[in-house]
């Protein structure tokens, strides 16, 4: 029984100081009683000594308490400037459902007895709801506008706008983007309505100080607070998560209904847009993340002049390279992104991209990977020239391509046909091998992948099969085949191949 009664006391206890309100009580407490237990520890006698003492202990905890309340004042300063920019977006959904027509008894024991005139099934709409956030980030003449994500109000037939003082307005939908998950809606009116100040998330780093704001669980106007916990954080493949931008994480409590609203600085500009949890139960663990500002200014400007988001387009295959690609060509314990392909035709063919180049840089920022290359392009402006530094069979160079617009997904997969070379080789290892069941020297290469309905897939070659010579010249490494397809002096090369036991000649041509 004593056991049970220790136990529960020692869990009460760990939910008290898990409790960050009772946290910060005790923390005040202890500043203010340190100086008390010091002069009651001494044990002198000297009442004026001890009073001395108190005194200067005590004064000093009071400017510890003025330093809490400087702290709070300021806290209470991004709140008021904050919350009135920040709007709650509700949204109406109607969804129609298919329903089956009333059955006779008849029917429902012998079936339909008219098959030849089956009547189609009867629809019924029903009103769906929904609830986010939003940021009012401008005004022109009595249009306002609302960014918020394309998630809160992708599909909705009706949207309602209320402000931090109840005002309501019936809003509409600008535009929308789902490859960084944000849409703009406005509203009209006469009154003044506050602006968000937009901040710089460029110069957000790790251990900010930063609040989240928005609508969590239909809780109007709610701020929290918390650190950035990392920037540049990118989500998974096939999370659905969307993967045209970066995104800030923070422990500021994020709950549904946050979508679309504010992380803010200390001086209260806005820095992200909320977007998404990571959460085992659906509720805040500390894992919340928002789109950098930065990434929806041009956004914002798009959606209104063109109503729709502008994306560059290079034109190129890319993926992170493989440690043997990287000791072949050159290129290893180096930042970028290297092309397997590119489509002919597009602005990386013309600008003088080449497969197996390795990009480093866009005009002069460092691309770190293949999905920062993704980002880095999209972001940049259609019709201008960009500078690419990139690393080619080992030596630094520099080529200027102008960026075109970048077409819808269908657009670009029917374009495939055209993606050369359309296959990738990688190190024949002792696993591939015995794998393929490969005779010892047959070959140093083996294609690994092959784009499907591009012109090697055509062509006839396959995942598995061992290049031994292209136009006749020894394939040695990685570096030797992309120097023999990009500077072949004619546009047939014939690859001498193995295959299952046999060597084959098999043809492409570079359209």
């Amino acid at each position: 029984m004593a056991y049970t009664d220790h136990w529960k006391t020692e869990m009460a206890l760990r939910k008290l100081f898990n409790n960050r309100m009772y946290v910060n009580l005790l923390t005040i407490l202890l500043i203010l009683l340190i100086p008390l237990t010091t002069a009651f520890a001494s044990g002198s006698t000297d009442v004026t000594g001890a009073d001395a003492l108190l005194v200067g202990d005590t004064a000093e905890a009071l400017s510890t308490i003025d330093a809490l309340e400087v702290m709070q004042s300021a806290y209470r300063e991004v709140a008021r400037r904050v919350l009135p920019v920040v709007v709650e977006i509700n949204v109406t959904d109607v969804v129609r459902q298919k329903v089956p027509e009333f059955q006779s008894p008849f029917e429902f024991f012998f079936g339909p007895q008219d098959p030849q005139e089956g009547r189609p099934p009867r629809e019924r709409e029903f009103r769906r709801f929904g609830l986010g956030s939003g940021v009012i980030v401008k005004r022109s003449g009595p249009k306002v506008y609302v960014l918020t994500n394309n998630h809160v109000v992708g599909k909705a037939n009706e949207i309602t706008v209320t402000l931090y003082d109840k005002r309501q307005f019936t809003a509409t939908l600008v535009g929308k983007d789902p490859r960084k998950d944000l849409a703009l809606v406005e509203f009209e009116t006469g009154e003044d309505v506050p602006v968000a100040v937009l901040g710089n998330s460029d110069a957000v780093q790790a251990g900010d100080i930063v609040f989240a704001v928005g609508n969590p669980l239909g809780f109007e106007s709610t701020i929290t607070s918390g650190i950035v916990s990392a920037v540049g954080r990118r989500p998974s493949t096939g999370t659905g998560v969307a993967g045209f931008t970066d995104y800030i994480q923070t422990d500021a409590a994020i709950n549904q209904g946050n979508s679309g609203g504010a992380l803010v600085n200390i001086r209260g500009e806005v820095i992200g847009i909320n977007t998404f949890i990571t959460s085992p139960n659906g509720g805040n663990v500390g894992l919340g993340f928002t789109i950098p500002i930065n990434n929806a200014k041009q956004v914002i400007d798009d959606f209104i002049t063109k109503g729709a988001v502008e994306y560059g387009w290079l034109g190129i295959n890319i993926a992170d390279p493989a440690q043997d690609l990287r000791r072949d060509m050159q290129i290893e314990n180096m930042k970028g992104a290297f092309v397997f392909d590119l489509f002919r035709g597009s602005p990386a063919d013309k600008g003088g991209i080449l497969p197996g180049d390795f990009i480093t840089q866009i005009n002069s920022e460092t691309i770190e990977d293949a999905p920062a290359l993704l980002i880095a392009v999209g972001n940049l402006p259609v019709g201008k020239n960009a500078q690419f530094d990139l690393i080619r069979y080992g030596k630094s160079m520099r080529v200027e391509v102008k960026i075109s617009a970048r077409t819808d997904e269908q657009a670009i997969r029917e374009q495939r046909k055209n993606l050369w070379p359309g296959m990738a080789v990688v190190r024949i290892t002792p696993e591939i091998q015995e794998q393929l069941n490969l005779p010892k020297r047959m070959g140093e290469l083996v294609i690994g992948n092959i784009s499907s309905e591009g012109p090697s897939a055509l062509a006839g070659f396959r995942p598995g099969d061992v290049v031994k010579s292209i136009n006749g010249k020894s394939v040695g490494n990685i570096m030797d085949f992309y120097r023999i397809i990009n500077e072949s002096e004619t546009d047939e090369l014939m690859f001498r191949i193995y295959r299952q036991g046999n060597e084959l000649l098999m043809g492409l041509i570079r359209q």
